[in-house]
């Protein structure tokens, strides 16, 4: 089979299509043959070698978390119900499935948790419990868009407590993490307010639900915006670095911030007074749960959303996606597809 491999870890133009066994699935296992595979700023850490995970001794490494497909076989001891022939997406996340996390949930506090990579390629071999069933109306190529960016997103909103109502701040907003939570707020009845150096790019963000574009990029700038704005009760931050501050000084007290990246820096620096003295929470975040992606999954069934791909690449253009991404050209996700 064909896969797109990350053979230096250089950027966009370290990605090769090279030639790969098929492979067969083991106990417990099932073998996707993978129609689409979104790519997320995860995988492009990695092929920039920005990543503690691979290194040069992993290449050549297959990338790709977030798979869509057809089931084409199936292994020994599958406790759950897939079949051949059943369309599928992927919940990518492992875990060691007997942590106290694990018991207890939620799953995505698993004290060993990682993540599923091998998706940009023809077949994927999966944990068969992991691959949840799609509806007829759902298409592969838009389910590809639910793993990472709106399980995180959708995830994240929860433990923000978003309800109706509220005026969430998103840094950042055109990038996958940011227009799902755009979306997925607005679908909570919240109120939105997000930013980007792009006037145009706002606008298709503002057709999908945002309700208070700011085009800018300066902190300091930014704050000045959304104070004028309203005084924020969330704050979701795929970004980290100086917006963290930003997002401190815009939340009323009581309000509560949730990270999940690091895009702008992995260092943030911050008022503890402001923290402490605002009853203010900021809380870590990674991934979501195979529970809510099965949710996401309905609310596309539904026609009640509608995630926003903005371009679609055939395995042998998996680096020109990268560099797409790497260029900060797109609004919403990626799609590497078989056609």
């Amino acid at each position: 089979m064909h896969a797109a491999a990350f053979t230096e870890l250089t950027g966009p133009d370290g990605v090769s299509v090279i030639e790969r066994p098929d492979p067969k699935p083991g106990p417990g296992e099932a073998v996707v043959d993978v129609d689409a595979c979104a790519i997320n700023r995860h995988d492009l850490w990695i092929l920039e070698g920005d990543s503690a995970m691979v290194d040069a001794d992993d290449l050549p490494f297959v990338s790709g978390l977030d798979v869509a497909g057809v089931v084409r076989a199936v292994g020994d001891d599958v406790a759950v119900d897939i079949r051949l022939g059943d369309r599928v997406v992927l919940c990518p996340n492992e875990t060691c499935g007997h942590c106290q996390f694990c018991r207890d949930g939620p799953e995505n506090l698993c004290e060993q948790f990682s993540l599923y990579h091998g998706g940009l390629a023809e077949s994927a071999r999966v944990a068969a419990d992991r691959l949840i069933v799609l509806p007829d109306s759902v298409e592969t190529t838009t389910a590809a868009a639910l793993p990472t960016a709106y399980m995180t997103a959708y995830h994240m909103l929860r433990r923000a407590e978003v309800g109706p109502g509220d005026l969430v701040f998103v840094p950042g907003v055109t990038g996958g993490v940011g227009v799902a939570s755009i979306q997925l707020a607005d679908m909570m009845g919240a109120q939105t307010v997000g930013t980007s150096a792009s006037a145009a790019k706002l606008d298709q963000v503002e057709k999908i639900g945002l309700d208070h574009p700011i085009e800018e990029t300066d902190p300091d700038a930014i704050r000045e915006a959304v104070q004028e704005i309203g005084t924020i009760d969330s704050v979701i931050n795929h970004l980290g670095g100086p917006y963290t501050a930003v997002g401190l000084d815009v939340m009323r007290r009581g309000g509560r911030m949730v990270i999940c990246g690091r895009t702008a820096g992995s260092m943030s620096e911050i008022d503890i007074p402001n923290l402490f003295l605002g009853h203010k929470r900021v809380e870590g975040s990674t991934m979501g749960t195979q529970h809510e992606l099965e949710k996401l999954v309905d609310l596309v069934a539904s026609g009640d959303l509608s995630p926003e791909t903005d371009a679609t690449y055939p395995l042998e253009e998996t680096g020109a996606a990268f560099t797409a991404m790497s260029e900060r050209e797109s609004v919403g996700k990626l799609v590497v597809t078989a056609e």
